[in-house]
């Protein structure tokens, strides 16, 4: 068998395990390939549309396109390592095969699904949109076929030479702060825009012009010509492709001999003690102790704190001028608002991150009292660090909305916001808790089969952290800013009476909690 067809069988049987999984799993599996076919679909149509549109802004469009498919092939597999196991090498690298017959093997593994096939869809859309002449469709079945070619060879270059890098807590912070900036890049076209910065139309063209000269840009512009020239630029193409992909297999070679950094010893560090002039020596000072090191050293943490800050700016900056006169004075409060809910989100799952050593401490709680002080101890880290964060959001959002004197309003409303939500989620903790992967990746989920709880989980303690908001939000808005007085003081009865109630089920039900938050990943 040849060594195509073997890795597109493993690649198939690795696909239709999920049908052998539970009724989660199946349900997901099937959501998956709706959602892929449903987006192919759509995505070919809407390609095949730009056919009706004038040919200058139809090719531009098409050459941006290009260059965001290439785009995302380059980003998300890195978001993926550590979830998908095909990406490292050295999950392959016992297989009795030579670094070429490998790198055949792993290039097909990574053509063959739903996603992959629905980008290819989609790319075949430019067939229907550019050519025009019957040149321009001979040379659009290649050109669609090196712009599919390059997007995963330089994906996979790109995978195998950070492979080493990703496996390390390093490498997976890098990895985490700069998904976060592309978040960031990808919205500077749209802030652009709402700011009346410039023409869309003559963005476009400029935009296009720049990505032009491009592989993704040569490839849409050979559609389009169907001449000499566009036959001179796949030429280009292929041998890019072909030198990309030599460079992949030197890649490859180097990292299936590279030694695994992730697994060297790491230096000890000394602690600086500062909890301990903080806190009074006891269990509520390890808690805060521990609780500080998980958000140093788990991307996890540092991905949630980020993107509450650069989400809420993001908005403040978009918001900000976008109609006449400006936002109102309750924007800040709002947005300040909106990052204290997504610092608390995260305490919806307390002891999710502990996982199978939660039974450490659960032998330790004797009472009631024991687990509250435990919910008390994981609340005021994240307290030390949401605290200064929100002043840092509430300044940002008043000085991009233009309403400095929102400053103070928004950000007693966000301590506020945020008492609510660890108070929340202190019962959320206790009534859906679920295991958190221990893998490698700072966007991985629940273990499997647990993925609805975790939504429930979320959705509920998003819904009831509004609800409970709304007794001070809501004059805030209204202009009554002498509300925002009385906001830390709610924050802190609601934190307590929800850090109270939390341990008063959770202890009851300490053995279920703990199965719960230690399922196989």
């Amino acid at each position: 068998m040849s060594t195509v067809a073997l890795f597109a069988q493993l690649k198939i049987r690795l696909l239709a395990g999920n049908l052998r999984g539970d009724l989660q799993r199946k349900l997901g599996f099937i959501f998956t390939m709706v959602i892929a076919t449903g987006l192919a679909a759509l995505g070919f149509f809407l390609m095949s549309l730009l056919r009706l549109a004038p040919p200058g802004i139809a090719a531009s469009l098409v050459i941006v396109l290009f260059a965001f498919f290439l785009f995302s092939w380059m980003i998300v597999p890195l978001l993926a390592f550590g979830l998908d196991d095909t990406l490292d090498p050295a999950k392959l690298s016992l297989f009795p095969l030579r670094t070429r017959r490998l790198a055949v093997g792993m290039f097909t593994a990574s053509v063959t699904g739903v996603w992959p096939a629905a980008m290819l869809i989609v790319t075949f859309g430019a067939l229907v949109a550019l050519p025009a002449s019957a040149g321009g469709v001979l040379l659009g079945v290649p050109a669609v076929l090196l712009q599919f070619a390059l997007c995963v060879v330089t994906s996979r270059l790109i995978t195998t030479s950070l492979s080493s890098a990703l496996r390390t807590r390093r490498g997976r912070d890098v990895l985490a702060v700069a998904a976060l900036l592309v978040v960031v890049l990808a919205q500077l076209p749209n802030l652009v825009i709402n700011r009346g910065f410039g023409d869309p139309v003559a963005m476009l063209h400029q935009m296009a012009a720049v990505l032009r000269w491009t592989p993704p840009g040569m490839a849409a512009h050979a559609i389009a010509d169907g001449g000499l020239i566009g036959l001179a630029e796949l030429a280009f193409l292929a041998l890019l492709v072909a030198a990309l992909a030599w460079l992949w297999i030197k890649a490859l070679s180097r990292a299936l001999v590279t030694p695994d950094v992730s697994t060297q010893a790491a230096s000890v560090r000394r602690e600086t003690g500062l909890v301990d002039r903080l806190v009074p020596d006891g269990p509520l000072a390890a808690v805060v102790t521990k609780e500080l090191k998980y958000i140093r050293r788990d991307p996890r943490f540092r991905v949630g704190w980020f993107s509450a800050i650069v989400i809420t700016l993001v908005l403040s900056f978009s918001l900000g001028n976008t109609a006449e006169g400006g936002p109102g004075p309750g924007v800040p409060i709002a947005i300040t608002t909106l990052g204290a809910l997504m610092i608390a989100i995260q305490s919806g799952n307390a002891f999710g991150i502990d996982g199978r050593s939660l039974w450490m401490n659960a032998v330790t709680f004797g009472s009631e009292r024991g687990l509250a002080t435990d919910l008390a101890g994981r609340h005021l880290a994240s307290a030390l660090i949401a605290v200064p964060l929100l002043a840092v959001i509430a300044v940002g959002t008043g000085v991009f909305t233009g309403h400095p004197a929102s400053i103070l309003p928004a950000m007693l409303a966000g301590w506020g916001a945020l008492g609510i939500g660890l108070g929340v989620g202190s019962v959320a903790s206790v009534v859906l808790p679920y295991t958190v992967p221990e893998r490698m990746n700072a966007f991985s989920g629940a273990a499997p089969g647990q993925g609805g709880q975790a939504f429930a989980s979320s959705i509920g303690a998003m819904l009831s952290i509004a609800l409970l908001s709304l007794p001070f939000m809501v004059p805030l808005l209204f202009g009554f800013l002498w509300v925002c007085v009385v906001a830390p003081f709610y924050g802190l009865l609601a934190e307590a009476l929800g850090r109270r109630l939390g341990a008063r089920i959770g202890f009851a039900r300490m053995p279920e909690l703990v199965a719960a938050v230690s399922k196989p990943t």
